[in-house]
């Protein structure tokens, strides 16, 4: 930010009587989180994210009509910049950037819009391009049909992927002037229910966290050929889950030697190290809330937006062992993600 103060976004299920997007300052030496404001945004913001020069703010409208909205955060309160934009699909769960474009991921309709974004940060008026999935999984009724989860750039930002939990499948995308098209699709084993992706440091490895069974899958990424193999597929808990176990966000440690994955129902935050094409569960810790819907890592510090207590805990990372220690929490109605500035 101008000011030099480090800032985290929250976002909330406005439906459930969530604030909409709050503001809270980061303190660089604990982590805390200290809240500066919230604004009644678009319905139920549920996935943020930040332009690189850190002044507009990107969220999504997790509704049946499914928008996008930009967002000035020069202050301590974000500002609308223009008109929400609908995104030709529903309930859209992700977005990010990726050549000029917001891209988002409609789990509703198992789509990817692209959103043209100006040179000044704000969106035009109408999205470029839908690319609609196509399939379905043995796991009724999660997957009678396409569900578009994420969609994010890869390192070397010449792919869009996407990761679809209802076709069992992620896809590998180009986008040109605008239009978004298939080039190629990996399937994963089959109910697995992939959610989200997080690529390794080094570019060569993504890991794939399932949500219909509480597993990672480690794949192999090669970025000159926009190949996508998986390898192997490992457990997140030490053992059988005791009731509802569904894992959701996926985290990698700057130093490549970690991930770090959110489970709900078990509330727990699993910690795995990496050992070249292989992870290794090394433990799990309680989340510090109900039902942790997303996680983001920022300097040595994990943060949990736990929608059901409605809360986002921090958490010191310790260097050596990737454990994670709970350093403490704000509270947010229905909290859905943190996007940290």
């Amino acid at each position: 930010m101008a000011d030099g103060r480090r800032r985290a976004f929250i976002g909330s299920f406005t439906a459930a009587g969530g604030p909409g997007i709050v503001t809270a300052e980061v303190d660089a030496g604990s982590g805390a989180l200290t809240v500066l404001s919230s604004v009644q945004a678009v319905t139920d913001p549920s996935c943020l994210t930040l332009a690189p020069d850190g002044e507009t703010l990107y969220a999504v409208s997790e509704t049946a009509e499914g928008t996008v909205a930009a967002y000035r955060v020069a202050g301590d309160k974000p500002e609308p910049a223009g008109r929400p934009v609908p995104v030709g699909g529903s309930g859209p769960t992700h977005l990010s950037l990726f050549a000029g474009h917001v891209l988002t991921a409609n789990y509703g309709s198992g789509s990817v819009t692209a959103v043209p974004v100006r040179p000044d940060g704000t969106l035009a008026r109408s999205a470029s391009g839908v690319l609609r999935h196509t399939g379905a999984g043995p796991h009724t009724p999660r997957q009678q049909g396409p569900h578009a989860h994420q969609v994010q750039p890869d390192p070397s930002g010449r792919w869009a992927v996407s990761v679809d939990l209802g076709t069992d499948s992620v896809r590998v995308c180009t986008l040109v002037d605008g239009t978004l098209a298939l080039y190629r699709e990996t399937a994963l084993r089959p109910g697995s229910g992939p959610r989200h992706l997080a690529f390794h440091p080094d570019g060569s490895h993504a890991y794939v966290v399932n949500e219909l069974s509480p597993s990672v899958t480690v794949c192999r990424w090669d970025a000159a050929e926009g190949v996508l193999t998986p390898l192997s597929e490992i457990p997140v808990l030490p053992g059988a889950p005791a009731g509802d176990a569904y894992p959701s966000g996926i985290v990698t440690s700057s130093d490549g030697r970690f991930v770090w994955t959110a489970i709900r129902g078990e509330d727990v935050l699993s910690v795995l190290a990496v050992r070249g094409d292989e992870l290794r569960l090394v433990t799990t810790v309680p989340c510090g809330g109900h039902w942790p819907r997303a996680l983001a890592a920022s300097d040595g510090f994990l943060y949990v937006a736990n929608e059901r207590s409605g809360d986002v805990t921090w958490f010191a990372v310790d260097p050596l062992t990737g454990v994670p220690s709970r350093g403490g929490s704000i509270s947010v109605t229905a909290a859905s993600c943190v996007a940290l500035a």
